[in-house]
């Protein structure tokens, strides 16, 4: 069985990390000297790719890279901590980049900063945005972009059969990235039937359930569901709730969006909810 690592962040990124480097920094200089150890102290995460770069320029610095399936609210505040870890613990500037797979629910707006300011003091971190479902799909075989090749579907203009099945068959292609394939059909079933993924490609659930986005795929629709059925109760308890009260409960875990039902149930007023909220 393979490894969570084999279809993970650092697998996909370590296929071609000169093109990955030069195409997140948009920087057609940099190249890759070594993957570094992301893990700091207590703090280990799969979908993060801490990589050493150089470029004539600007010298050694790290772009660390932030694959996360869907955004959230806790994400800049990440970001922050972990650029700022990363720098401490290398003594090298560094470049924070998040790239988002799968688009986030319409109540969420995707920004480029952590900021902060408390007493008076200010914290501020930057990082590039990249939104899959925004790149073109094309750049993946002009450039060529290995590292995107199994999110082709889920890209613009990815999702024809015809354009999937240029994925695959440049995965077929390359010994290293045939082993890629069961990820391909993993984000096919976005887009297409799953029959016809099915009938075109491999899908090994064995390998898949190894990748960490299957889990949190698995854990999201878990916890959206039960996002989903607070917001009907309350609806149907008060009537329509603010758009703030869908904000805030977007980042909450499936354990305290089912404490926070039963205060929806108990509550006398869509007022008193929020009072709950808050604390």
């Amino acid at each position: 069985m393979a490894k969570a690592a084999d279809i993970g962040s650092k697998r996909l990124i370590t296929l071609a990390p000169d093109a990955w480097l030069q195409w997140v920094t948009q920087r057609p200089e940099v190249v890759a000297k070594e993957i570094l150890g992301s893990e700091f102290h207590w703090i280990s995460r799969e979908t993060d790719v801490l990589v050493k770069a150089y470029s004539a320029t600007h010298g050694d610095f790290l772009v660390l890279n932030e694959l996360q399936l869907r955004y959230t609210t806790q994400i800049p505040l990440r970001m922050r901590a972990y650029t700022a870890l990363a720098q401490e613990r290398y003594r090298l500037p560094t470049y924070p980049v998040l790239v988002n797979i799968l688009p986030p629910p319409s109540t969420l707006t995707i920004v480029n900063s952590y900021e902060q300011e408390f007493l008076g003091l200010r914290a501020i971190q930057d990082y590039r945005v990249i939104n899959l479902w925004e790149i073109d799909a094309e750049i993946v075989f002009q450039q060529p972009l290995p590292s995107l090749l199994p999110f082709v579907p889920i890209l613009r203009g990815g999702g024809e059969v015809s354009v999937v099945q240029r994925a695959l068959q440049a995965l077929r292609a390359d010994a290293q990235l045939n082993e890629l394939e069961s990820l391909l059909a993993f984000f096919a079933s976005f887009v297409l039937d799953t029959p016809l993924v099915q009938q075109m490609m491999r899908w090994d659930m064995a390998v898949l359930r190894e990748s960490p986005w299957y889990h949190e795929i698995e854990q999201r629709g878990i916890q959206e569901g039960a996002r989903r059925q607070l917001i009907r109760v309350l609806e149907q308890r008060f009537g329509e709730i603010s758009h703030e009260v869908e904000v805030r409960l977007e980042g909450k875990n499936v354990e305290q969006l089912e404490i926070l039902m039963d205060s929806a149930i108990a509550v006398n007023s869509s007022e008193e909810f929020v009072q709950i909220l808050s604390t």
